[in-house]
């Protein structure tokens, strides 16, 4: 459950926000430099979210990106990944040839807290990006509680262009849930959160929901620890997971009811 977490929540949101810096926008070349596989994720008839390249042939985000408000799956002829998109201009712009939810994710449109944990997609890009300056990010084990982190996202408001958090933290993290001060809005869904390891960056979670915990505001990331791994692999062995499908390679944890406001970004 996550309610113990909030609860945790609550005795140390205050100081760790002190210590956030803003959101900065990324708009020129200069500024957007060694961020340019973060993409705008556009889904045509509903709106954007935030993916990330991890491969040169493959993308992450939040599989409840992947869903229409009805619940319907998004097909991938809808869908357009814009890497390193800043003024109307991308480094690489591609369409998507499939696409897979996390085998254990079932849309539900009025609970937003109980698929955090397995909250990822993977998107095949219909053509490979091979360029210098758009390299694929690596993958590493979720942050601890009270490590200091980053986030690059596209979001309301922002949409044009990406905007950089180059300090928040992690609140604290259960069943597979980090909860963290990252700033986040509408098209954050799917945004990569990093840690810097000697000068590199390293995706750690992606942002799947924002909440609020005592009127202040927290946004919660899907640990790629385990889930990632069985994603990848349904995926290459199987093609697409069916959303909401069957097939369950992983454990989900019991019903959260925590009393907090969730609102998917």
């Amino acid at each position: 459950m996550i309610k113990p977490l909030l609860l945790a929540l609550a005795l140390v949101a205050g100081p760790l926000h002190a210590q956030d810096t803003p959101l900065v926008s990324l708009e020129t070349g200069e500024a957007n430099r060694g961020w340019e596989a973060v993409g705008r994720l556009d889904i045509a008839g509903k709106g954007f979210c935030t993916a990330t390249l991890i491969r040169e042939t493959m993308i992450l985000t939040a599989a409840h990106c992947l869903f229409d408000f009805d619940g319907t799956p998004v097909t991938a002829e809808r869908i357009t990944f814009s890497a390193g998109l800043r003024g109307g201009r991308a480094d690489a712009t591609r369409g998507v040839s499939r696409l897979a939810v996390h085998p254990d994710y079932a849309f539900d449109p009025t609970d937003k807290t109980d698929n955090v944990a397995v909250d990822i997609a993977v998107l095949e890009l219909d053509q490979a990006i091979r360029l210098s300056r758009v390299q694929p990010f690596s993958v590493a084990p979720q942050p601890d509680a009270g490590e200091r982190i980053g986030i690059v996202s596209y979001g309301r408001g922002r949409e044009n262009a990406p905007s950089l958090q180059d300090v928040c933290n992690v609140i604290g993290k259960q069943r597979g849930v980090v909860a963290m001060t990252c700033s986040v809005d509408f098209g954050s869904s799917g945004a990569p959160v990093f840690r810097i390891v000697d000068g590199r960056a390293e995706i750690v979670s992606v942002v799947s929901a924002m909440a609020e915990l005592e009127g202040a505001p927290v946004s919660l990331g899907t640990s790629l620890d385990g889930p990632l791994d069985a994603l990848m692999a349904h995926f290459a062995a199987f093609g697409p997971a069916r959303p909401g499908g069957s097939s369950r390679l992983l454990s989900v944890g019991q019903r959260n009811d925590t009393g907090a406001k969730f609102v998917r970004p």
